[in-house]
């Protein structure tokens, strides 16, 4: 009787019970993937900083096409990709 009754308050009235318990450690899974994303997201960025601090090219590329930046007597055209847009 008294290992059912510890059981039963184990599992429902004490502080650290089991559906507690369960539900911080879905909640630390979901920090760790996102902890990993962020990471990747980090590595991402300075390996992309590093290309463009050390390769002129890198950096013309990156004027161009997110300022929209031309040279001396360049037209630029621009495309709307209607596939994509139209099914967002």
């Amino acid at each position: 009787m008294v290992t059912i009754v510890f059981i039963v308050w184990m599992l429902f009235f004490d502080q650290r019970d089991f559906f507690q318990q369960k539900e911080r450690a879905t909640e630390l899974r979901k920090v760790e993937d996102a902890k990993k994303y962020y990471q990747k997201e980090i590595d991402l960025t300075k390996k992309q900083l590093d290309n463009l601090q050390n390769n002129p090219a890198a950096i013309e590329k990156f004027a161009r096409e997110r300022y929209l930046l031309r040279r001396e007597g360049e037209e630029v055209y621009l495309f709307e990709d209607t596939l994509h847009t139209a099914t967002k």
